[in-house]
């Protein structure tokens, strides 16, 4: 018999365009969005326009356009050669991406700066695209639309603190309400004390003392938008050995917040544990960040601090869906995208829904309308594992769902979608996870994802992951009993490994297995 030739590597020129890309969706074209804001140039490529954003390419450029225009009145020299470089780089990387819809935007310090005009032609130029100069309403606008782009019905307030302003405006659901902007970013605020902390501290009481934003959240969330507020984040995730390093979502009850922004204050930034995780362009503003946030807590009293990855740019984005799609739920348009790119074959995460529907439903278990969200989402998470090795199909499992880039869920339901597919892959036991991360769970939670793993083990043992079986079966718990229900003709399928699996199913819930074979 003739041996078969080996398959040979594509080489340049062969048919591998970026619609033959199998780790990408199909669905709509890739989209950019440029911001030029007044501490850094950022490009952010998106995979499409889509209720559960994935960026592509994310590069950055701190060309710190707004030091100095307080005091100055104009934008620096060596920071507009920084900025129209960067814009340069950039337009040949979405061209090379085959990127067509790019939108420009900037936001305070071209604002402000006399020479902004000037700046802005020529960016114009370079970047062969219209720029939108956003006004300090419409800026806390988008980044109001940003938080509800990004959270399953937020309430409370949402803060944008970016390099030449703060933006301040209140989210209810999908509701918006009326917004401010002042010139306490962390450039700004530097400029006009002086770069000395106490003088700042001054300035922000009296900018936001006044503001009727700052009394409507008390007792409410507060979302903190903007690169230093997350470079705050980080570090309050490393000093407390946080099992996480996501930070959308990341959520601290604001006396803690407080706190930590005041021991920030007081110290030198450079001797902070973990600040090599920060910027060096970005340090010498965490001083400001921190004491600007603490007055807002001092002063506003909200219950937590939310942090959110979500801000003008996903703003935008969100704005151009259609009325409907805006109302998609995100965390499960993500989870659906995973499944169509990761799975054997997307068609049975449906029929998984489906069989523990049944089972869940029928076995007394109080489940909320959350829960239940978070129980369909890891039913479409359940088989992007398994391409891995089977000894780490449930540790790489975990570490990409726990890593992802989801949005419309916080941190203990992130824990939650994780730990339910490692014991899908990984078997019930706790072994190889993380003490903190159960933590994080909390004890309801972890015995749901738990008790999903179970099901999922027996339903992947009877279908192989294929569509078409589940439907012909049904799993269902009295208050004794487990019962799995098989056709006559489907028998065979009930074996000695899936027994076992029920019987695990089944001591979860304190009952007895049984399999019941049916005409």
């Amino acid at each position: 018999m003739p041996s078969q030739a080996p398959r040979s590597s594509p080489a340049a020129g062969d048919d591998l365009s970026l619609q033959a890309a199998r780790g990408r969706l199909s669905s709509g074209a890739p989209l950019a969005i440029v911001d030029i804001g007044s501490n850094s140039v950022r490009l952010v490529v998106y995979e499409n326009l889509s209720r559960s954003p994935t960026p592509i390419f994310n590069e950055k450029e701190m060309a710190g356009l707004g030091r100095g225009v307080t005091s100055t009145g104009k934008l620096a020299a060596d920071a507009v050669r920084k900025a129209h470089g960067a814009l340069e780089r950039f337009r040949v990387l979405w061209e090379a991406m085959d990127v067509s819809d790019v939108r420009v935007i900037a936001t305070a310090a071209a604002r402000y700066a006399s020479n902004g005009p000037d700046f802005l032609a020529e960016a114009e130029r370079i970047c062969g695209r219209p720029i939108e100069l956003i006004s300090g309403d419409r800026e806390a606008f988008l980044s109001a639309l940003g938080v509800i782009s990004g959270f399953a019905a937020p309430d409370g307030i949402v803060g944008d603190l970016g390099g030449g302003s703060l933006e301040l405006i209140g989210v209810d659901g999908q509701t918006v309400g009326e917004g401010v902007s002042v010139p306490l970013g962390g450039l700004a605020l530097q400029d006009r004390s002086g770069g000395v902390l106490k003088a700042a501290e001054k300035i922000v009481r009296d900018e936001l003392d006044k503001l009727p934003q700052i009394d409507a959240m008390r007792g409410r969330s507060f979302y903190a938008v903007g690169g230093t507020w997350r470079a705050l984040a980080k570090l309050h995730q490393r000093q407390t050995n946080y099992p996480l390093s996501v930070m959308h979502g990341y959520t601290v009850p604001a006396r803690d917040v407080a706190d930590f922004a005041r021991m920030v204050e007081r110290v030198d930034a450079e001797i902070l544990d973990s600040i090599d995780s920060v910027s060096s362009a970005r340090r010498p503003l965490l001083a400001y960040g921190a004491l600007v946030l603490d007055h807002i807590i001092k002063r506003g009293r909200p219950k937590a601090v939310v942090i959110s990855a979500q801000g003008v740019r996903e703003g935008l984005l969100h704005e151009q869906l259609d009325p409907g799609e805006q109302l998609v739920d995100p965390l499960i348009r993500a989870a659906e995208d995973y499944n169509l790119l990761r799975s054997r074959d997307p068609a049975h995460a449906g029929e998984l829904i489906a069989f523990a529907d049944a089972f869940f439903e029928g076995a007394g278990l109080d489940e909320t309308a959350e829960e239940r969200r978070l129980r369909r989402a890891a039913c479409l998470l359940a088989d992007i594992g398994w391409r891995a090795h089977p000894d780490y199909r449930g540790e790489q499992s975990l570490n990409v769902i726990a890593h992802a880039a989801f949005i419309g869920l916080d941190h203990p339901a992130r824990a939650y979608l994780a730990l339910a597919v490692f014991y899908r892959y990984a078997g019930l036991k706790d072994e190889g996870v993380s003490l903190r991360l159960r933590e994080l769970t909390g004890p309801r939670l972890l015995d749901r994802a738990r008790l999903l793993g179970a099901v999922m083990r027996v339903a992947f043992l009877l279908s192989a992951a294929m569509h078409g079986l589940l439907p012909r079966m049904s799993l269902a718990a009295t208050d004794k009993r487990v019962v799995l229900t098989v056709p006559n003709e489907l028998g065979c399928l009930a074996s000695d490994r899936v027994t076992g699996r029920l019987k695990q199913l089944a001591k979860l819930l304190g009952r007895d297995a049984h399999i019941v074979l049916k005409p």
